[in-house]
């Protein structure tokens, strides 16, 4: 390898790890085995080098190179390096800095982002030091002509410099260090063989300098992956400029040679192999021209070959949506596993990918990602973020039964116990609250449960999840302690001692080694708030990705565009295909802007697109391609990558090749899959319901109901049917909160209480409305609102009740009267019935909100007029009959509203009288229980809509009487 450049090179589309070591064999062919243990091979991912291992044994027992990554180069030199500085707690130190400059009030950002931006300013620091950018260059600035914003920044870069200058280096640092010495190193003591550096472009400073020391090296070799040979020269020669040609997928490569000495002409096969599709690769080659030369699609595309037969093994999928994208792709990923083929899906869109996942687990098809998942969202992940949150805020029901819910909850001994505990206690608290559980509240509920093990459960769960709000500031030790301490008793539930399955598996190992690391840096940090810690937590856990290999399928894979460039799979699916997504748009730099970067000499935001330009040529030469894209994603149209829209320009612009036959063959061959995917996803046709109007037998239907139940009786008598033939209640949301029906309880007892006490003055009054309001209304908001409303329209409230014409006799009182000849009763309780100064009655009820008008109340509201019935009836335990003068709803919200009605003689018992016939009717058996009977509006909502299928009927349709048993 001496005799000539040691530069080498793949073509997009080769299976890059087989044919390495295919070029690395011929090469050592003929030598003694152990010359392969000589071989120094440098790698630039731990995925390449899993796949040079299994390509070195599958042809047997052989001796392996010393396989390393670009990242252990360090190992080489024997610089005497420093221990580095952990990368936790680099960001640890700069969060505490960043969190006094917060305190400077001269910038402003989100606390809750904090970690975050600790964790982009690592991330520049270890940028300069790998591209050996000293901190002098960015304090030098000239900053004159940019904003008051990139000037604060010099200054805290500056700042931020002094105090890490005493910390130890960190890794990139010492790589750096170590490559710069490689040189000498290697010249004291001699590899004891060649040195091959393969799968990098160098587009990192540190991995630059790396390739040329090994460039330099008597047996050196760098073997570059996606090289373009079709590429002519003179494109070559005028990517000189980083502004013009930086998203060019072989911009790196061109900057690498420029670095080494050498020129593209130099760049040698490594193996004789062809590309897949030689043709193809042409066609791509000429498709991402760097923008200022592609007049040449004008020159050099009449002399392509035939396009049809160079396309033959593309696939264009252009959904209308991302989830008929997903479905596609999942279908075919489906029928390369049933026909053994190995089968990978590139992007870096992870919604995407994970649709697909989803997608393929209804056939028991679990991928290979190689990404995995985010900590944060695997089970023990989310348990640490769960238990985190209870330091910030008030413990909320919800927030509760999600922690007692978690799989990894009491998951020691007796889980089935717990999860017993756990669905009672549900129901209590869903139908009694409180809305923010105590100590005090769990161990209540416990004592009256009569359960098994209710009261060690309930203790447990007192002790860890409740009162645990910090309103202070803390040391991260201490909440680290804390949080660990909780977690792991959460977990254990009832054994004394362990952590149950919280740490277990490949989820939980990792998760137990991030606490760890964060629990031994912690004392680098100062005091945070519990709504730091928590986003300290998120984005220690978001850092994190974790592979669960138990059940994955072998030969389907989902790869990030990285692993384009060790793939070696028969069919690559590249997903995503659309601007913004693939190429990504370059993230937002806070520290430095586009000028700066460019000034200091940091790599531009465009490297990244061209990266992953790099990665697209590879991985859409490979012998299968799909192409995939979603015409329009969640919120607008969307637009097609650039890449994939210069293919397809230029595949329209050459008829004489037949380009635009090329392309409708790779679109039809795309519409296929769609079409399936779409015939996948129609459901059979199914005959709509019709609206239901069931007829229970007479025996069963409700023999008593309430004045209030009534009205539902009249305009939705299904909803009784539901509640009282069938028993089925709904049930209160999980989370309670300050609705209607609790405003008019806290009302209700609130003027109850005032008026048992004999009324008073307006102080008085508001004085008794915050006592019940603190005692039944847990939201201090919603206490405030209330009040003031009461406030506003006490002083009318107070004289409207002084003005009745009469004296209190009955409040909140129960009564039932039958109906003659009917065995039906029913039931109330007015609000308040005052006596008139001629003996006869008065009756009002209360409301929250507007109250009925007449009509309503004449054909629908008829709750005061049967009260009145009942009252003349003699219903009321304590109040003899007598005649009803006037029924009044009142109104109390920001100001008095009273709807008055004076009956007259004979209207009662009319009212009754109607009311016996609308019973009398329910108990024949050809009367049913018709849904929606008679709503006031159409968008009225009901309890029991779902279960009549509405929507699948419409109000205007008739009813379906029909007998039930």
């Amino acid at each position: 390898m001496a005799d000539r450049p040691p530069i080498f090179a793949l073509p997009p589309g080769a299976d890059f790890p087989a044919e390495l070591v295919a070029g690395l064999r011929q090469r050592l062919s003929g030598q003694p085995p152990e010359v392969m243990a000589k071989v120094t091979l440098i790698l630039n991912t731990q995925r390449m080098r899993r796949r040079v291992t299994e390509c070195l044994v599958t042809q047997g027992a052989v001796f392996l190179p010393r396989l390393m990554l670009v990242t252990e180069a360090a190992l080489l030199s024997d610089l005497p390096l420093p221990r580095p500085i952990s990368p936790l707690r680099r960001r640890l130190v700069l969060s505490v800095l960043l969190d006094r400059l917060l305190a400077t009030e001269t910038t402003h950002f989100p606390r809750a982002a904090l970690y975050d931006l600790a964790d982009s300013l690592a991330g520049l620091i270890a940028e300069m030091q790998g591209e050996g950018v000293p901190p002098q260059r960015v304090a030098a600035l000239d900053v004159a002509n940019h904003s008051a914003h990139w000037a604060r920044t010099q200054a805290f870069l500056g700042i931020v410099t002094e105090a890490l200058a005493a910390d130890a280096p960190d890794a990139e640092t010492n790589l750096r260090r170590a490559v710069e010495g490689l040189p000498e190193t290697w010249a004291r003591r001699p590899l004891p063989g060649p040195v091959i550096l393969a799968g990098s472009t160098g587009s990192r400073g540190t991995t630059a300098l790396l390739m040329q020391a090994v460039a330099g090296h008597p047996q050196g070799a760098i073997v570059l992956p996606g090289h373009d040979f079709d590429l002519p020269h003179e494109v070559w020669a005028g990517m000189d400029d980083a502004l013009t040609a930086e998203d060019h997928p072989q911009f790196r490569t061109r900057r690498l040679m420029d670095l080494l000495g050498f020129g593209p002409q130099d760049v040698q096969p490594w193996t004789t192999t062809p590309a897949p599709d030689p043709a193809r690769n042409r066609l791509i080659s000429l498709a991402l021209r760097p923008a200022p030369v592609t007049d040449q699609w004008l020159s050099e595309g009449p002399k392509l070959a035939d396009l049809l037969t160079a396309t033959e093994g593309l696939t264009l999928v252009e959904a209308p949506t991302p989830r008929a994208e997903a479905m596609a792709i999942a279908l075919i990923l489906r029928e390369a596993a049933e026909a053994g083929r190995r089968a990978a899906l590139i992007s870096p869109d992870r919604n995407l990918t994970r649709r697909v996942t989803a997608a393929l687990d209804r056939w028991g098809i679990r991928p290979d990602d190689s990404a995995g998942r985010p900590l944060a969202l695997s089970a023990p992940g989310r348990m640490l973020r769960q238990v985190a949150a209870l330091f910030g805020q008030r413990l909320t029901a919800d927030a509760l039964l999600a922690l007692l819910k978690h799989p990894l909850a009491f998951s020691g001994a007796d889980r089935g116990q717990h999860l017993i505990l756990t669905r009672e206690f549900e129901l209590h608290i869903r139908r009694n609250g409180p809305a923010f559980p105590t100590a005090e509240s769990v161990r209540n509920w416990a004592k009256g449960a009569r359960l098994d093990r209710a009261e060690t459960w309930a203790g447990i769960v007192a002790d860890v999840l409740c009162d645990q709000e910090v309103q202070e500031r803390l040391p991260l030790t201490a909440f680290v302690a804390r949080h660990l301490s909780l977690t792991e008793r959460l977990a254990a539930g009832f054994d004394a001692a362990g952590a149950g399955a919280l740490w277990l598996k490949e989820a939980g190992e990792k998760a137990f080694a991030v606490m760890r690391e964060l629990q031994a840096e912690a004392q680098a940090a100062g005091d945070l708030t519990s709504a730091d810690y928590a986003g300290l937590i998120l984005g220690l856990l978001n850092r994190e990705d974790v592979r669960e290999s138990e059940g994955l399928h072998p030969g389907i894979m989902i790869w990030g565009t990285l692993e384009a460039r060790a793939q070696g799979a028969e069919l690559v699916i590249l997903g995503g295909l659309n601007d913004g997504t693939w190429p990504a748009q370059p993230p937002a730099d806070p520290w430095l802007n586009r000028a700066m970067r460019k000034e200091v000499g940091l790599l531009l935001p465009e490297r990244q697109i061209g990266l992953s330009a790099h990665d697209w040529q590879q991985a859409v030469a490979a012998p299968r391609v799909v192409l995939s894209r979603a015409r329009r994603g969640a919120e607008a149209e969307t637009v097609p990558s650039r890449w994939l829209n210069r293919m397809v320009n230029l595949l329209a612009g050459l008829p004489d090749q037949r380009g635009p036959e090329a392309l409708a063959a790779m679109r039809d061959r795309g519409a296929g899959w769609l079409r399936l995917a779409q015939a996948f996803d129609t459901a059979p046709p199914v005959e709509p319901a019709r609206r239901p109007s069931p007829r229970p037998p007479v025996p069963v239907r409700p023999r008593q109901l309430s004045v209030t139940q009534i009205k539902t009786l009249i305009r939705d008598p299904y909803a009784i049917y539901a509640c009282h033939v069938l028993k089925l209640q709904p049930l209160d949301p999980l989370r309670p909160e300050a609705d209607p029906r609790l405003r008019g309880t806290v009302l209700h007892e609130i003027l109850e209480r005032f008026l048992k006490q004999g009324g008073g003055d307006r102080q008085t009054f508001l004085a008794l409305a915050e006592t019940v309001l603190a005692d039944r209304v847990a939201w201090p908001l919603a206490r405030t609102i209330w009040l003031s409303r009461l406030a506003k329209a006490a002083d009318a409230f107070l004289d409207y009740s002084s003005r009745t014409g009469g004296v209190p006799v009955l409040l909140e009182e129960k009564g039932a009267l039958r109906l003659p000849g009917l065995d039906f009763t029913l039931t109330g309780k007015p609000d308040r019935i005052d006596r008139l100064a001629d003996g006869r009655l008065m009756l009002i009820d209360y409301k929250t909100g507007a109250p009925p008008s007449p009509r309503q109340q004449e054909h629908f509201d008829k709750q005061l007029l049967l009260l009145a019935a009942m009252a003349e009836g003699g219903a009321f335990r304590g109040l003899d009959p007598a005649e009803v003068a006037r029924v009044a709803y009142v109104g109390l919200k920001a100001q008095l509203m009273v709807e008055e009605i004076t009956l007259e003689p004979g209207q009662v018992a009319d009212v009754w009288k109607r009311f016996g016939a609308l019973m009398a009717s329910y108990a024949r058996p050809g009367q049913g229980y018709t849904a929606r009977r008679a709503l006031e509006k159409a968008a009225d909502p009901g309890d029991y809509d779902h279960l009549s299928r509405y929507g699948e009927w419409e109000m205007t349709d008739d009813p379906v009487p029909e007998a039930v048993e």
